[in-house]
């Protein structure tokens, strides 16, 4: 099947979606010195769960999750959110909002081992073998020889171990297709929620946190608000006007948004090794896309025929 035509205003959402998606890591780094992990991700799930909860009842949409759900639920947060959102928390402590956001785009390469290997939903062919070796290669080049000596690798393997949790979310999340997706999403952050308020109250303790201060706060509401609840709203959206090939585009784009981002706000350095490393990531994310590899290949077809045609008569 045929992924739908996007029209203008689709661009524009999924432009949107990336810079509020590119902008968690931007957030991430700021909270990193302000509050512990958990503290932050309790607070991103939360804050955008009361808001979303209130966005569907303004709207007269339906809020109530059904019992019989609530224990899958709690393991599609798991694997979701909470394991991710905590992963990507710790290990911007430690590496830089860009360098997070692409091992983040290992998520589709994830995705694509665990159906594989683990689910046995999808056949692993020539292409997609590519895939998996050029993803891998991107990582290589992007950790470097030097990250092995230093606290950094231990960052960017939490980063990459968020990026596994995807990979065994996403699938996951498929059982979930005769639920509405605003519902889905309220009661993956509202199941969340509930992981971790007791770890969160064990470990981090609340009361004992000094105050994040302007900054903090701003990032923590920004992290809820914007980069988790109104990117659920415009991610569903996009979905439903474009359908879910199409909104994997979003992929492409959220490390570059992440990058400018870093760079221009928090003064993060662009290294050369980032964008070759990135560079390999998203040429694997093509080979399994399919797309940017066909319109090569459909443009190099019509350049040899326009040569040909363009000819002078001899």
């Amino acid at each position: 099947m045929q992924p739908h035509r996007m029209t203008a205003h689709d661009w524009l959402l999924l432009g949107a979606l990336s810079v509020l998606w590119g902008g968690s890591f931007l957030f991430y780094k700021v909270l990193a010195t302000a509050l512990p992990p958990l503290t932050t991700v309790l607070g991103r799930l939360s804050l955008a769960w009361l808001a979303l909860w209130l966005g569907l009842r303004a709207a007269g949409a339906p809020v109530r999750i059904p019992r019989a759900e609530w224990h899958r639920f709690l393991l599609l947060a798991a694997l979701n959110n909470v394991v991710p959102f905590s992963l990507y928390a710790w290990g911007e402590t430690r590496v830089s909002s860009g360098t997070a956001a692409i091992l983040n785009a290992m998520t589709p390469v994830f995705t694509l081992l665990v159906s594989a290997l683990v689910l046995r939903t999808e056949r692993l062919g020539g292409r997609a073998l590519a895939a998996v070796a050029c993803g891998f290669a991107g990582v290589a080049v992007l950790v470097g020889p030097s990250a092995l000596l230093g606290d950094s690798l231990a960052g960017q393997a939490a980063c990459l171990g968020a990026a596994l949790s995807y990979g065994f979310g996403i699938p996951y999340g498929r059982r979930f297709a005769g639920l509405e997706p605003a519902r889905m999403a309220l009661g993956q952050l509202a199941a969340g929620t509930l992981l971790l308020l007791p770890l969160e109250l064990a470990i981090d303790r609340p009361w004992t946190l000094a105050s994040p201060g302007a900054a903090g706060w701003a990032s923590l509401l920004g992290l809820a608000l914007a980069s988790t609840a109104l990117a659920y709203l415009i991610f569903f959206r996009i979905l439903a006007r474009a359908g879910a090939t199409n909104i994997a585009l979003v992929t492409f784009l959220v490390p570059v948004s992440a990058l400018l981002l870093g760079g221009l706000l928090l003064s993060e350095r662009v290294t050369p090794q980032a964008l070759a490393g990135m560079a390999l990531i998203a040429l694997a994310l093509a080979a399994i896309d399919g797309r940017p590899l066909r319109g090569l290949t459909v443009l190099a077809g019509g350049r040899r025929t326009g040569r040909q045609g363009d000819e002078p008569a001899r």
